[in-house]
């Protein structure tokens, strides 16, 4: 039996509230079969408030001592208090990044941006070079006309 400590969810439509959990890993997220609540967790609070998380630490270490492995989100909430060592935890979704489709377009975007970009100055170092010119040779058909 692997035991891990993870969220189940409570309360409302809309409004979340979870508690911390020890259970089996192959039991349902809220099926009820849980070995012990450590701890509740709140996301409708302010990030700063101190009621947003909160945690029994001596359960918590016990439970751990036993081989409970912790999920994510709860092992985030054991390094903000200091239990684990804070480590680099990945996304596991990939809702947050740009489809590929998203970031053909941009590239595009980026280049035809570019592109217009050498137009343009392309096109004012012509209207110069053609701005100087006329200056040098209005002397010389002056000097022919005399």
């Amino acid at each position: 039996m692997a035991t891990v400590i993870r969220l189940a969810r409570y309360g409302a439509k809309k409004r979340p509230y979870y508690h911390i959990v020890v259970t089996d890993s192959r039991n349902a997220r809220n099926s009820g079969n849980i070995l012990g609540v450590v701890g509740k967790y709140d996301p409708m609070l302010a990030k700063t408030d101190e009621k947003r998380v909160t945690l029994k630490i001596d359960e918590i270490k016990t439970w751990m001592s036993k081989g409970a492995k912790p999920s994510d989100r709860v092992y985030r909430f054991l390094a903000n208090a200091g239990l684990v060592a804070k480590r680099e935890i990945p996304n596991q979704t990939k809702k947050n990044q740009k489809s590929e489709k998203t970031m053909q377009k941009i590239k595009d975007k980026a280049d035809k941006l570019a592109k217009l970009e050498e137009e343009k100055a392309a096109a004012e170092a012509a209207a110069k070079a053609a701005a100087e010119a006329p200056a040098e040779e209005a002397p010389a058909a002056e000097a022919a006309a005399e």
